[in-house]
Order: structure tokens, then sequence, then C-alpha cells
């Protein structure tokens, strides 16, 4: 998945600096130059701050910029999937977390198997 995301932002600064190059101007070059390290920049601090914790009460789910937080009362079930749907997860290999009604989370832990058993003996406490 990271491969596949570095592939698709080099290409696209790759046919900017080519749009720039072939009509140059101060203000292309400027959106080039803004555009480039904004882009890197969330992309790594999506790669980078993509995180899963699981407390006595919530899992909580960071992808970059984005935060989600999820009862544990509320998940319903959670099953392996390679669901290619945008998500915070690094890896086809994934867990989709259904909870409340009719939402879903995937996500991908390093270690599925140790994942689900800590969401379920932290669940199993609340009942």
């Amino acid at each position: 998945m990271v491969a596949v995301a570095a592939l698709g932002l080099l290409l696209a600064l790759m046919l900017a600096a080519r749009t720039v190059l072939s009509h140059p101007s101060p203000s292309g070059w400027l959106i080039l130059l803004a555009i480039g390290p904004l882009s890197l920049g969330l992309m790594l601090w999506t790669i980078l701050g993509t995180d899963y914790t699981i407390d006595d009460s919530s899992l909580r789910v960071r992808g970059g910029p984005f935060r989600w937080t999820i009862r544990l009362q509320d998940i319903r079930s959670v099953t392996p999937t390679r669901n290619p749907a945008s998500s915070p997860a690094l890896s086809l290999d994934r867990l989709r977390v259904d909870y409340g009604q009719d939402r879903f989370l995937l996500i991908s832990p390093k270690d599925k198997e140790a994942f689900v058993r800590d969401l379920e003996r932290r669940r199993s406490r609340m009942a």
C-alpha cells in the first residue's frame, strides 16, 4: 500500500513538473514547490502516524490527521478482509470492525490475532 501511494505521488509530481516546465511561470513554480512538500508531508504523516490503541472502554484509531474513537460496547464484529477501500490500514491484510448502526472501519494491526484477543478480553470485562 505504501509503495502504491508513493508511486502515485511521484507520478503526480512528475506530471505537474512537466506541465510547469512546458509552460513556465512564477506562479506555476510556486504552486509546484508548495504542493510537492505538502503532499509528501501528508503521505508521511499518514504512514508514520497510523496506529490503533485499545483501552478499557474504546478502540482509538489514528491515521495521520484522521481520528476515530469507537466504544468497545458498540463493536458488533471483527472479521478478516482484503477490502482495498480507503482506510487507516497500511496493508491489504486487514480487519473489518463493524460498529454502531451500519458503520465499519478497516484496520491492519501488525499482529491481528493478538489485537483481536486483546479486544475480546477487554470487551468481556465490560459484560
